[in-house]
Formats: C-alpha cells, structure tokens, sequence
C-alpha cells in the first residue's frame, strides 16, 4: 500500500464513528410491570475515533443507563445503536470494548489476579498473555503487592483501581468509564491519567461519565450534557464550563502586599476580585513530600 493509500485509509478510520446513536430510548418497568420509568427519551451521539468524551449530567440524567447500553450490558427500548461498526451486544464488538461500571460488579471471593485471569480469559485472552498483561496493570495502578488479595477485602478506592485494570485489560478500542474518579486518592488518580494517556496514544477511544466538573475539564476534549434523557449540549469543556468575563489567574512570588495592589488595580480597570486564597499543593505532592522527609 502507497503512503498516500495508508494515509487516506487513516484517515477514512478516524471519520467513521465509532459510535452511532439515533433516537435511543430506555425505559424500565415499575409498579409490576405496568407502568415504565423513561430513563433515555432519544438520544442522538456519534464519536469519532479516538476522541475522549465526558459525558456530564446531574444523578438520574441517564449517564450511566447509556454506557450500559454502549457496553452491551442493556439494550436500547427504540432506537438504534451502533458500537465499533456492530452491535453492542456482539461478542465480537465487547471484547474490543472496555467497561467500568459505577457498581464494580466483580467476583469478590477471587483474588485481583485470579479476577484479571478469568475475565481475560472469557474474553478470549491466552492465559500467558492475560497473566502478563494482569500483571502489568496491577503494577500500574498501584495493587501489585494486593494481587493475591481477595477483591471483597479492597477499600472502595483500591476495588476502582482494580476496575480501571480490568477496562484497560484487553487494550480494548473503545473504554466506557462510569464515575472512574469515584473512591480516588491522589495516586488513583496519576493512575488514572497514565491510563488514558496510554489509550489516547494507540488512538482508543474513551467515554467518561462524571456528575463533577473536575473529572472531566481537563481529561475530556469535548463534552456531552445530558438532561432529561437527551443530550442537551455538546462543546468543547470551554465551550460548557466557562463563565464570559471571568478569569482565573494563579500567581506565584507575589508578598500579602503586592496582592493588595493587585487588588488596587483590579478594581480601577473596572474589575472586581470576587475570592482569594493562598495557592496549595495536591494530596500526592503532599504524600511524596512527606515520605521524602522520613
């Protein structure tokens, strides 16, 4: 294949969608059976390849009901759905998907690696290879010395880092992460953000699902916010987030005093200084301060 043969088919790839969702409803039986609750009520989404999408909203939006959807956990009430070129529910299509979901729903009299195998394995991994790469994630994601440790014995933080291993497991093409930063610490976190740097750089695709701003402002290229059981924006985090007219600045090497002038002159371009505060370092810069010193 010519360079420009290859070129054109990289970029033929990066243009189909790797998902597509036109008009998707999900609703969900209650008082036996005979009335609906109506969770999703036509939701329109298409992702290109290896784009990172937050996916915002308050609790009970629908975040979670769409990735179990795009995860082939559930199925669409109406509408179509589209996940890497077939249906979600095709074993073919989730053993190239990635899912984390809010509830971490895995076996928890097994041990984190015995988890990792199994899982691996039904997803059609060889056991070397499932092995290797189990414990190649544990070791990122900071349980290499709890591998042998039953999961039901995890604090909620170390079970989400086990999740996002067994999401990054089969190096899959599209990763679904329901509230990832839930039960975080600071290290959970670095993990984290290596995790998706290293989806971004083999050109995954990436679906995070958060109620909180921080989750996604800086993580996410681009944003969904779903209300109502639609997607009522779409845009850059920018785009969304900001406030017109307002910025926020972080200075350093300024004395009290100094700031007062700052102050002064705020005020006399017309401006106002609605908060100030001393800036702060992270809890994982505190923990490696610390652990310097002893």
């Amino acid at each position: 294949m010519s360079a420009n043969a290859a070129a054109h088919t990289d970029a033929a790839a990066r243009r189909d969608p790797v998902l597509c969702a036109r008009g998707v409803c999900r609703a969900y039986p209650i008082k036996l059976g005979f009335a609906r609750r109506k969770v999703l009520r036509g939701v329109d989404l298409d992702l290109e390849r290896g784009a990172v999408l937050g996916l915002v909203g308050p609790n009970g939006s629908g975040k979670s009901t769409l990735l179990r959807l795009l995860a082939g956990v559930d199925t669409p009430s109406s509408g179509n759905l589209t996940v890497l070129g077939g249906s979600p529910a095709d074993s073919a299509v989730r053993e190239r998907t990635g899912f984390l979901p809010e509830d971490s729903p895995f076996p928890g009299e097994l041990s984190a690696r015995a988890a990792l195998e199994l899982l691996g394995t039904l997803g059609g991994m060889k056991r070397a290879e499932v092995r290797a790469r189990g414990d190649e994630l544990l070791e990122r994601v900071g349980l290499a010395e709890h591998a042998r440790v039953a999961l039901r014995r995890y604090s909620r933080g170390m079970a989400r880092r086990f999740g996002l291993a067994q999401a990054w497991l089969q190096s899959p093409e599209l990763i679904l992460l329901d509230e990832p930063g839930a039960g975080l610490d600071g290290e959970g976190f670095e993990a984290l953000d290596d995790l998706l740097a290293e989806a971004h750089g083999r050109g995954a695709t990436v679906v995070l699902a958060s109620h909180l701003a921080s989750d996604v402002h800086e993580r996410c290229g681009e944003l969904a916010l779903l209300l109502g059981g639609r997607v009522a924006a779409r845009g850059t985090p920018a785009e969304l987030l900001s406030q017109p007219g307002r910025w926020r600045l972080e200075v350093e090497d300024l004395e009290p005093t100094d700031l007062g002038e700052l102050r002064v002159w705020v005020a006399d371009h017309g401006g106002r200084v609605r908060a100030q505060a001393q800036g702060g370092r992270t809890l994982l810069e505190l923990y490696r301060a610390s652990a310097a010193d002893e």
